[in-house]
């Protein structure tokens, strides 16, 4: 935090020094980047991840979208348009955002990202744009729908507050979920609400997500109840 001398802002422990959420799905079959977060540079250059077919975006507050013009580096590479997936709105928000990059052309030199936008709903259902497995629905995050990610045993929920329908992350092998502070918040889960979601779907690994400098890694994770940890930048967890 800006202007914070509190003990997790001077840690010295690595994993008291959290960029903001991303998730990247690779492996075979998938190539999917979720979120752009401002640190989406040194992410991708941190884990080598230097191929990206489709980016997926949860909502569009900063925190999410403004990174995205990094992806630029991708089309120099590729000379192909970013696929971009989102909410329709999400769409309408990125072209606001980044207008340079589609009303060409805006300056002389430089570089420009260039992105192919879709809608995961519509016409084309998610499963029809999205690889095998990936799927996608739609989560509370205050009064606004935000998308959570589904593969198989694993699920991801950053930014969300409230989940409609939980019967079909019941019995998960791995959840990932928003926990943004202690005390309550009005858009996001808080621990001990985060904790309650867990303990109703009962995955067999959960990872809170998310986390503000309440958060102490160490101290933290020794008060958890069993099967649940913080999240840390560079996580890496096998979906099967």
């Amino acid at each position: 935090m800006i202007g914070c001398d509190c003990a997790v802002c001077l840690s010295d422990n690595p994993r008291n020094k959290r960029t903001r959420s991303a998730l990247f799905l690779g492996g075979e079959g998938y190539n999917v980047l979720i979120d752009c977060p401002p640190e989406l540079r040194m992410q991708l250059t941190r884990e080598r991840i230097s191929q990206i077919e489709r980016v997926l975006i949860t909502h569009s507050h900063a925190d999410h979208v403004m990174g995205m013009d990094d992806l630029r580096r991708l089309y120099e590479m590729t000379g192909k348009p970013v696929k971009v997936w989102a909410q329709p709105s999400v769409l309408e928000d990125i072209r606001r955002i980044y207008r340079y990059a589609f009303e060409r052309p805006t300056q002389v030199g430089g570089g420009l990202p260039a992105y192919e936008l879709s809608s995961v709903w519509g016409d084309a259902p998610s499963e029809a744009v999205l690889p095998p497995d990936i799927e996608v629905f739609e989560v509370l995050h205050g009064n606004l729908p935000v998308l959570g990610v589904k593969v198989r045993g694993f699920a991801y929920l950053t930014d969300v507050s409230e989940i409609p329908d939980r019967d079909r992350l019941k019995g998960l092998e791995t959840l990932v979920i928003d926990a943004t502070r202690i005390k309550p918040h009005p858009t996001h889960l808080n621990l001990e609400q985060a904790l309650a979601v867990i303990e109703d779907l009962k995955p067999a690994k959960a990872y809170l997500t998310h986390l503000s400098h309440d958060y102490d890694f160490e101290e933290t994770n020794k008060n958890l109840p069993k099967g649940t940890e913080l999240s840390y930048d560079g996580l890496r967890i096998r979906i099967s």
